[in-house]
């Protein structure tokens, strides 16, 4: 049983029952689920994630204190403490991980607040092209179990929906840095001898490969850690993750320099085919630079238009 399993158990067990029982009265006005910081909130927790904030337990969304005042919140928190401390051998911890909690009654304006920094989930262009991808998948993953006020799935359903020109800005950042990374610098850096800053541009090249199939996903890239298994569930360029982890592990030597530079055309001319599947760009050439700009020509609203191509990355 993985830690949304659990979470999700440990609720119809024990949470659903408490509310039922003794809040019948806010059962319309809150949230319960499992979201947030965590690999068990995406699903990806095994039994090595068992040895830090691994536990049964779930968020108990309520919205602002008018509408649920903190005395009603207190009683709640106070009831959810109450709960059995352990459910099929996982044990809830007595002390909030490190960065505060992550479980248990949370205000759902502050939740977000600290996530996004939107109380409700609206987002000014700005903040869109600010935002880092893994504070955005972290908002919005996991599963909600019940939503009685709908607050807590409507702002979820809001971030999901990243606006197009946001997409293409990001895109156009990320495949310029592909080209500028794989295509150019990881061989000149080569000639020059510096085998350390030739392995610095597979990074650049492989991060930013993997934010561009991501952003070809309508998806948001989770913390680097998770990346490659999330990349390897997503629909479309999948396949490239074996690509990417290859060109990371493996050094920089004679034939193997010339067979890693093969890869990453092979890997560019993957991700032009989606751009050109997509509709995200006129240019007809193996050059990612090329595409990088005629994805930013796309973008309709003329002041991120005009914002520098690497602006959102």
């Amino acid at each position: 049983m993985n830690g949304l399993e659990l979470s999700r158990a440990y609720y119809e067990s024990y949470g659903k029952p408490m509310l039922e029982r003794d809040f019948p009265g806010l059962l319309p006005l809150i949230a319960v689920g499992l979201t947030g910081s965590g690999s068990e909130c995406y699903g990806y927790d095994d039994d090595l994630s068992r040895d830090h904030d691994f536990e049964p337990g779930f968020c108990l969304f309520l919205p602002d204190e008018e509408t649920v005042d903190r005395p009603t919140a207190f009683r709640l928190e106070r009831a959810y403490a109450k709960l059995p401390k352990s459910m099929d051998g996982a044990s809830r911890s007595l002390m909030s991980p490190t960065g505060g909690a992550r479980r248990g009654v949370l205000r759902t304006a502050e939740y977000f607040g600290d996530k996004v920094g939107s109380s409700d989930g609206v987002l000014t262009p700005d903040q869109w092209l600010r935002l880092p991808d893994y504070a955005l998948s972290e908002a919005t993953n996991g599963e909600i179990f019940f939503d009685g006020y709908g607050q807590v799935t409507r702002i979820r359903d809001r971030l999901s929906q990243q606006p197009e020109d946001i997409r293409r800005k990001k895109l156009a950042g990320h495949v310029l840095l592909m080209a500028q990374a794989g295509q150019y610098n990881y061989a000149r850096c080569l000639r020059h001898g510096e085998t350390g800053a030739a392995q610095l541009a597979v990074g650049r090249f492989v991060e930013s490969t993997m934010q561009a199939v991501f952003l070809l996903n309508r998806a948001y890239m989770p913390y680097y850690k998770w990346a490659f298994r999330a990349m390897r569930e997503l629909p479309k360029l999948s396949l490239l993750a074996e690509l990417l982890e290859y060109l990371l592990t493996t050094d920089n030597d004679g034939e193997r320099a010339q067979d890693k530079q093969d890869v990453i055309e092979s890997i560019a001319a993957d991700v032009i085919d989606e751009l050109i599947d997509q509709q995200l760009t006129k240019a007809t050439c193996g050059d990612l630079e090329k595409h990088a700009y005629s994805i930013q020509d796309g973008i309709r609203d003329a002041s991120i238009r005009n914002l520098h191509i690497l602006a959102a990355v």
